[in-house]
């Protein structure tokens, strides 16, 4: 079995597919990628299965060596990779061969980028998932980021021919962005001027963010009677309000129940776009109804199923 080898880990790089699902119940959150349509699309450059796991980088990337001849493909923010130190194409396939060496460097848009192998990475499977959790130490490799002097198996290549995406479908990851949600579950313990603020924003991402939520400064939102409720389920994308009016979104490696009023959920299709935005970046909110989420919710998987060429 081929292996690829670990030069330099850079500051936080994670085995990611795309979750671990229900266990919830036990206090085990999802995690998987924090831009899940940028995970799936390296998996398909390739000719992998969307689940199967690869690397997410955040912020500055690492130094990787390969041991056979396989595609490669590397998506997600701008880290101005290099492959044995000359420029490497993103969101296209990449043939790479034995000792040829991957970089990526410090992101200059955008938060994370995913790299994906063909064949996959083949760690052990925690829950049927290989996803990383470090803050359980669950999935990856020893539920940690990677670091120098690590070799993560990876499984046999399917033979694939080289692809890339459309151009008009490669996100530009600018410093704002306005993210679709649905008002609730606690809309009714929030005053209308709270609600109000809360949909006129912005909101700036503060740089204590990370897997678990994104944490906000922005305009006050009022509560009519308290920010404490009884602990209830958490959903990706919840938007809770702490008792200092501000909010929080609770992203791939959040806690599974919580005690703060929550305003809304962002939809699914719009999560990625918070993964991506730097402390610093600037975050809207538009209510949207049930009914338009569904149709948004059909219109970005046909544009993710379209998306390669």
């Amino acid at each position: 079995m081929s292996d690829l080898l670990v030069q330099d880990g850079g500051p936080l790089t994670t085995i990611q597919d795309l979750g671990r699902f229900g266990h919830l119940r036990v206090g085990i959150p999802t995690s998987g990628p924090m831009d899940r349509e940028a995970f799936v699309l390296a998996n398909r450059l390739v000719g992998n299965d969307d689940n199967a796991a690869g690397l997410e980088c955040t912020l500055l990337g690492p130094r990787l060596e390969f041991t056979d001849a396989r595609l490669v493909a590397i998506t997600g923010a701008d880290m101005a990779p290099t492959l044995n130190g000359a420029p490497a194409p993103t969101w296209e396939s990449l043939a790479v061969k034995a000792g040829d060496v991957l970089r990526l460097g410090p992101v200059r848009r955008g938060v994370r980028t995913y790299v994906a192998v063909a064949g996959g990475i083949q760690t052990p499977l925690v829950l049927e998932s290989r996803a990383t959790y470090p803050r359980g130490r669950l999935g990856g490799l020893e539920g940690r980021a990677l670091r120098k002097g690590d070799r993560l198996a990876l499984g046999r290549a399917v033979a694939s021919s080289a692809r890339r995406v459309r151009p008009d479908r490669i996100p530009a990851y600018p410093g704002e962005a306005e993210v679709a949600v649905i008002l609730g579950p606690q809309e009714d313990r929030f005053t209308r001027a709270g609600i109000d603020a809360f949909l006129t924003g912005p909101y700036e991402i503060l740089p204590q963010s990370d897997r678990m939520g994104a944490r906000l400064k922005g305009p006050f939102i009022e509560h009519t009677r308290g920010h404490d409720i009884i602990s209830d389920g958490v959903p990706m994308g919840a938007v809770q309000v702490i008792g200092e009016g501000q909010p929080i979104v609770l992203l791939a490696d959040r806690q599974s129940a919580g005690g703060y009023t929550k305003i809304a959920t962002v939809c699914s299709f719009d999560l990625g776009r918070i993964g991506q935005l730097k402390p610093g970046g600037r975050l809207r909110f538009r209510r949207v109804t049930v009914a338009e989420a569904h149709a948004m919710l059909r219109d970005s998987r046909r544009a993710l199923d379209t998306a390669i060429e």
